[in-house]
């Protein structure tokens, strides 16, 4: 070999190391596409933009995440078709959404069930287990829990009594099979809209009632249209942050393991401040809304039974499984009682 190409070749050999290293570098960047109705701003997105950033920070930018916030991707359904067709990796659902993937998970959301959040964490501690097989089976890994908060009825008409609601027109967020089971219960008839159009309807009337969240509310700016809001919740709304099996089982298992371990403390983070914000958003609303007089003195006995007619109808459709519903019973009872 002629001595005076040696160095030309070996900067040729080191062009081409360089060469691999960034196209080996390339080849294991991951980009996560994540929706969500959450606004910019609000609590959700917080919690979202800095977990991001720990991903990011945590594997030296092989995974990141990119946010479509404030529902730019569409509805829940919407969402979800995206990511069927691998336009999305993931997002965060509220019921609605978590009903187009494990209906069954619903059941945390029944009416009138359960007392308080002590409860709630009890019952749902007791049946994780199925929740995320639920979700595996079904394509998507349930990366965190969350909440969007204590659900309350708020309307641009002041209310005497819950009979009131059946002259009524309530929202129903489009194709929500749950929630519509327990209005029909009570013979009420709602106004099925998606959840991006429910401003539109109160603005003209199309509805003039809607069960939400305070926070909610107040972040998709439906306060500003319902001055009078029930001071009894009837629930607590669920949520759940989610990918594709395909996006997941396409990492490397340190990726894997990271999106998991994140998603454990993101969990946390999203009930606690969800349920911290919420109850701040409630002082918040007590100043600019009119409690409803006959919300004061629900009958519980028989807004229980409604919803256990609820139950037992969803069962038979298939939506509801129940086999976890008497688990979660068993769960509450237990909990009542002192057991552990």
């Amino acid at each position: 070999m002629n001595l005076n190409r040696l160095p030309i070749l070996q900067a040729f050999l080191a062009v081409l190391c360089l060469c691999a290293s960034v196209a080996t570098h390339a080849a294991d960047a991951y980009v996560l596409k994540f929706a969500t109705l959450a606004p910019q701003g609000s609590t959700w997105m917080k919690a979202f933009d800095a977990w991001g950033k720990e991903l990011a920070t945590r594997s030296q930018g092989r995974l990141t995440v990119k946010f479509y916030p404030g529902g730019i991707s569409g509805d829940e359904p919407d969402m979800l078709r995206k990511i069927r067709f691998n336009q999305l990796q993931g997002a965060a659902l509220s019921g609605h959404g978590i009903g187009e993937i494990f209906p069954p998970a619903r059941i945390l959301e029944t009416p009138f069930l359960f007392r308080d959040h002590a409860e709630i964490d009890a019952v749902r501690a007791k049946i994780q287990p199925v929740i995320d097989s639920g979700f595996r089976n079904n394509q998507y890994e349930l990366l965190a829990w969350m909440e969007v908060g204590n659900i309350h009825f708020f309307s641009t008409k002041p209310l005497g009594d819950m009979k009131e609601l059946a002259r009524r027109r309530i929202w129903q967020w489009q194709g929500d099979r749950f929630i519509e089971a327990f209005l029909n219960a009570n013979g009420w008839s709602p106004v099925a809209l998606p959840i991006t159009e429910v401003y539109t309807g109160l603005s003209t009337g199309l509805v003039d009632t809607v069960v939400s969240t305070p926070l909610a509310s107040i972040a998709l700016q439906w306060a500003g249209k319902t001055p009078y809001m029930s001071s009894q919740p009837m629930a607590t709304g669920i949520g759940a942050v989610v990918v594709s099996n395909r996006f997941y089982a396409g990492l490397p298992a340190d990726l894997q393991a990271l999106l998991k371990n994140t998603g454990a403390s993101l969990s946390q983070k999203l009930i606690a401040d969800t349920r911290r914000d919420d109850l701040k958003s409630l002082g918040v609303l007590a100043k600019s809304t009119q409690p409803m007089a006959g919300f004061h003195m629900i009958d519980l006995a028989e807004q229980t039974a409604l919803s256990r007619k609820a139950v037992s109808t969803l069962e038979a459709k298939g939506y509801l499984l129940a086999e976890l519903d008497r688990r979660v019973e068993t769960a509450l009872t237990q909990h009542r009682s002192g057991k552990n």
